[in-house]
């Protein structure tokens, strides 16, 4: 699998999402189903589809963090990635993150010589590592008040 190349919206995309997410987030917010059914209307088409609820909400997280400038891109969390990208998205090298397959921290598969991981147990180990990094910070904040270095 190849990842596309991702590229931060333009101002003008920005102030359209924005437009686009305000409207969408009140209509759904008035509906009361799993499912919606709804127009598409480009040019002198016009077809009625119906879209589940969830797909108008991820619609909605993908039209919010393009009205704020940020790149978005959109895969299966069950999407296999190389070893290469996994350690991209850890912020790590590649050799680090073979240790940590190889230490079972990450689960991984071999396809004949090459490892691969699922995407979202890279998701899941960093956020495990972000609420341990917390927790640190927060038992070094009490022992340092402990130990008076803060002025309560």
């Amino acid at each position: 699998m190849t990842m596309p190349e991702i590229r931060k919206p333009s101002k003008v995309e920005q102030k359209l999402s924005i437009e686009s997410y305000n409207t969408l987030i009140a209509a759904i917010d008035q509906i009361d189903s799993d499912k919606i059914e709804t127009e598409i209307e480009m040019q002198e088409i016009k077809e009625k589809i119906v879209i589940p609820v969830k797909a108008l909400i991820l619609l909605c997280d993908v039209l919010k963090s393009m009205s704020q400038g940020k790149a978005v891109a959109i895969m299966s969390v069950a999407t296999e990635i190389t070893t290469q990208k996994a350690a991209d998205i850890l912020g790590c090298s590649r050799p680090h993150l073979v240790k940590l397959l190889e230490e079972g921290k990450v689960a991984y598969a071999k396809v004949g010589k090459h490892r691969r991981v699922k995407f979202e147990d890279i998701i899941e180990y960093k956020r495990k590592q972000k609420e341990e990094q917390k927790k640190h910070i927060i038992d070094i904040m009490h022992y340092d008040e402990e130990i008076g270095l803060y002025d309560s």
